[in-house]
């Protein structure tokens, strides 16, 4: 653009000269004042067109022939003047911009010091299941521009299209200086046609395309969905995957076979994400979720403590006890670590899906990731009030939990600044040391006191002590969280922790002080 500019007022000046040398040259050349009118006068109108200067007995009438020089004279500087004006102003466009540009090449200079990796420009619903809520569902998918054909190996062209689209939106990003991170979001689809609501609430709250582009990967083929998907046009990029092929299983997993496609889905697609769009993150969610308004800014707050901290592996949306009854609607901004894995809208980082991906399972994806195997003693981090909501009770886990969980999961609806306050609290250091006083310092009741109500004074919190897996699930249960527990953990749990809302009264339900470890038996 820059050197496009200097040609045109280089020719511009060229003009400008070449036009004063040729009025010389036409002045110049003129006959004599003396002469005009004998037929010697340049065409038209030879001696007609000159003779008009004569006076009486043929004279010349020499006022009249210097008025008319000076109007032509006049008329010549007023188109020079012009001339002048449009070199001006492109001059005045060029310096602009090569004042932009070399703004633009010391912020390219600073996005690439800054950025770790930069490639390019709904409530989560545990598919009827909250074990299974991640697997189940079955990928519905965003719109594409590209579409990737859903036969048995992904298009090459297509791939590099996709590729490109994306890189552009990368390039977008960083031109315009911006120092953050590309945030992609992978949604994964199915047959769902209603994944336009997921769709429409991620689109309608994204603040910049360019840096949270939306994937869309579709498994199963839909003809439906993938229409659905391919009305929103290049406001997303529309993958499939390949193989739709059942999976060989045991003759006792025939019933589970959703379960093995849709662990082969989540490793096809995230290594499209990683390793052919080469993000150094994502945030994954399911075609049967709606964001909350804050559901960017949330994400984009915790990328770089997640990324800070070796003792987390993942960030989560979803509160597993979310329910309105059960969460503190004046503390939208609170956030806490969990040793439980959310998933049902969560971040995930290139370097651990490297951990991650030589061992992913067959199926049941969502409950590995929560063995000890995999989570080594790490933690993610989750919401008071959950950034997504299910809605999805038809899946492959058959409405397991969405009756009587899912679907009383309460959305956060108040745009919180997260990236502009210190976050800095839920580094495990200093995260710890504050949770085991808070939580150890705080009266010990029976849950009859909490269940009658009469003998206590205030809001609390009140701690509520568990000792065995029976006695866990029992007061779980009679004090409406979830009860049950993967690997030993319960959900939402830290350090065998549930933190949660009974009758307005903050509540810890805790093993008791000294607390080492998780029993895997109490699964």
């Amino acid at each position: 653009m820059v050197r496009k500019k200097g040609s045109l007022i280089l020719c511009g000046a060229f003009l400008f000269v070449a036009w004063n040398a040729l009025l010389l040259l036409y002045l110049w050349g003129r006959p004599p004042i003396g002469r005009l009118g004998e037929g010697v006068g340049a065409e038209p109108g030879g001696k007609e067109e000159w003779a008009v200067g004569r006076g009486k007995g043929g004279r010349v009438n020499l006022a009249a022939e210097v008025i008319r020089l000076a109007e032509e004279v006049e008329i010549q500087l007023e188109t020079q003047k012009e001339l002048l004006k449009q070199i001006e102003s492109h001059r005045a466009v060029w310096a602009r911009q090569k004042d932009i540009g070399k703004r633009e090449t010391e912020d390219a200079k600073e996005v690439k010091q800054e950025l770790v990796h930069h490639p390019l420009k709904p409530p989560l619903p545990p598919k009827d299941s909250v074990d299974d809520r991640d697997q189940t569902q079955e990928i519905k998918t965003q719109k594409p521009v590209h579409t990737v054909a859903s036969d048995s190996k992904l298009d090459q062209h297509q791939a590099i299209d996709i590729k490109e689209y994306i890189a552009e939106s990368n390039k977008l990003a960083t031109s315009v200086a911006s120092p953050e991170v590309v945030i992609p979001v992978l949604v994964i689809a199915c047959d769902r046609v209603t994944v336009k609501r997921s769709l429409d609430r991620l689109i309608q709250y994204r603040p910049s395309p360019a840096l949270y582009p939306i994937i869309v990967s579709q498994d199963c083929g839909h003809a439906e969905t993938a229409r659905v998907i391919g009305s929103y046009g290049d406001q997303v990029t529309h993958i499939s995957q390949p193989e739709l092929s059942d999976i060989r299983v045991r003759p006792e997993h025939r019933k589970f076979q959703g379960y093995y496609k849709i662990a082969r889905h989540y490793h096809w697609a995230l290594n499209q994400v990683f390793n052919t769009f080469s993000q150094s993150t994502v945030v994954i969610v399911e075609d049967d979720l709606e964001v909350s308004p804050d559901f960017f800014e949330y994400f984009r707050a915790l990328y770089p403590i997640l990324r800070d901290d070796p003792t987390l592996w993942c960030a989560s949306a979803w509160n597993d006890n979310g329910r309105d009854a059960l969460v503190d609607p004046s503390k939208a901004g609170l956030l806490y670590r969990t040793d439980f894995f959310p998933g049902l809208g969560w971040m995930l980082l290139k370097e651990m899906w490297d951990e991650l991906e030589p061992k992913w399972p067959s199926a049941f994806w969502d409950d590995w990731m929560r063995h000890p195997e995999q989570r080594k003693d790490r933690s993610c981090i989750r919401p008071e009030i959950s950034r997504t909501i299910t809605f999805g009770r038809k899946g492959v886990s058959l409405g397991q939990f969405f009756d009587q969980y899912l679907r009383y999961i309460k959305l956060n609806t108040e745009f919180v600044p997260f990236t502009k306050q210190d976050l800095s609290y839920l580094l495990k250091e200093k995260y710890d040391e504050k949770f085991i006083k808070e939580i150890y310092s705080t009266p010990l009741v029976k849950i009859e006191d909490l269940q009658q109500g009469g003998s206590l004074r205030g809001p609390g919190p009140y701690r509520v002590q568990y000792s065995s897996r029976d006695s866990f699930k029992v007061f779980a249960r009679n004090l409406g969280v979830m009860d049950d527990l993967k690997s030993g953990v319960p959900r939402t749990g830290y350090r065998g922790v549930v933190n949660f809302l009974y009758r307005g009264r903050r509540v810890f339900l805790a093993p008791p002080e000294g607390w080492k470890q998780y029993d895997v038996s109490w699964s």
